[in-house]
């Protein structure tokens, strides 16, 4: 593993405080953490604010500091309570840089930074979507860092185009995986008939799956309406993910399943501890997300584990696959489409299927590991650092806005 360089600063330790509203699941979160850890072996001081979650303890191990404070919250009086809560953390830990990851923290840490020596700077992690003014702007406090970090070309055009960013500002720095957890070789054989059993799928049949929380515009009823073109009894479908309290989805989709005759075939599991033991049971990895992610793990993921994948054409999938040789992109919500990908996939000879499989992963190697985020992030980092001059004066925000203005 290359050696990553802290970001240059004074010659004391550099100081970067990440903020997020918590960490559990997801992309937002992972990235979180691996950036943190990346700044303790690179011998700055981490901090990760958040409400908490499960995954602290992975921060505790690793060295980096977490402070609960209740940055989740949209209640506006909350909202200004955290400004003053993050200012004095910012002075008592004299953090040099700020970064937020999601947009209510955002504008707490924003105002935070103003009158600190802190630099502020953010995540953008999806195309926010937004009707009318107000809503836009709740949602530029992503796009107000002194740097933005994009994680897709995707996400870098949505705010070239909503908040008229320039170059100057953004950087794309795509979501990274751990190529040494996802990959087939690391995967044992006692690991795959563990998982299969819990899921209870024969052993002749090929499985489908579709990892991702349980919300409608992962595109599960796309899948299910695939499955029932297919009327294939060899062909399962498995969706992995928790609903998140989405009862009322999560009952829509069973009554559905069973209206097309599929309850035998679908399996729906809440959580998965072992992923990359699923991505191997899976004989294809779905995306078929209806409206276009701002990344999308899983088809990197079920790339860098060597399985066919087919996703919707848009978003994030479009730079993460390479059309016709890693994988399928197909119209979204278009289950015919959906379908004929899946009967290709099935069809394909085991020397096709290698093939595929070798070009996939390479392709994740080269572009999509967990290194190279972490290293163009700690490169974003010395950025603002570089200038050491500038350190000495209090700075803020770089917008145009009045510098008394609060929430």
């Amino acid at each position: 593993m290359k050696k990553t360089e802290p970001p240059a600063s004074t010659s004391r330790t550099p100081v970067v405080l990440q903020v997020i509203p918590e960490l559990g699941q997801g992309g937002a979160e992972q990235g979180c953490i691996d950036v943190a850890v990346a700044l303790t072996q690179a011998g700055a001081k981490a901090i990760v604010v958040s409400h908490g979650g499960y995954r602290v303890p992975e921060l505790h191990r690793a060295g980096v500091t977490h402070i609960d404070l209740p940055v989740q919250s949209k209640n506006p009086v909350v909202m200004y309570q955290n400004i003053h809560r993050l200012r004095k953390l910012i002075r008592q830990y004299n953090v040099d840089i700020v970064h937020a990851r999601s947009r209510a923290p955002a504008w707490s840490a924003m105002e935070a930074c103003t009158g600190t020596n802190a630099h502020y700077m953010t995540t953008c992690h999806a195309p926010y979507n937004f009707q009318g003014s107000a809503k836009k702007f709740y949602n530029s406090a992503i796009a107000r860092g002194e740097r933005v970090i994009a994680i897709s070309g995707f996400v870098a055009d949505y705010l070239r185009r909503n908040f008229q960013l320039g170059d100057d500002r953004i950087r794309v720095v795509p979501r990274g995986i751990a190529i040494e957890r996802f990959h087939p070789t690391c995967v044992t054989a006692e690991r795959l008939i563990s998982l299969s059993k819990e899921w209870r799928i024969p052993e002749a049949c090929s499985i489908v799956m579709l990892p991702g929380r349980l919300t409608r515009w992962k595109g599960h009823r796309v899948l299910i309406d695939a499955l029932a073109m297919l009327d294939r009894p060899d062909v399962w479908a498995v969706f992995v993910g928790s609903d998140q309290g989405r009862t009322e989805y999560r009952k829509e989709l069973e009554e559905y399943i069973h209206a097309k005759g599929l309850e035998a075939r679908v399996r729906m599991v809440d959580t998965c501890n072992d992923m990359p033991a699923a991505y191997m049971l899976a004989t294809i990895v779905v995306s078929a997300s209806t409206d276009p992610e701002g990344f999308g793990r899983v088809p990197v993921e079920g790339q860098a584990m060597g399985r066919p994948v087919i996703a919707t054409d848009h978003g994030g999938a479009q730079e993460t696959i390479i059309r016709g040789e890693t994988g399928w992109l197909v119209p979204p919500g278009n289950a015919q489409a959906m379908a004929r990908a899946i009967q290709e996939a099935l069809s394909l000879e085991p020397m096709q299927r290698a093939i595929l499989a070798t070009r996939a992963m390479a392709h994740v190697a080269r572009n999509f590991t967990r290194e190279q985020m972490m290293e163009k992030t700690l490169a974003v980092y010395a950025e603002l650092l570089r200038d050491d001059a500038n350190l000495h004066a209090p700075r803020g925000p770089s917008i145009d806005r009045p510098a008394d203005r609060t929430l």
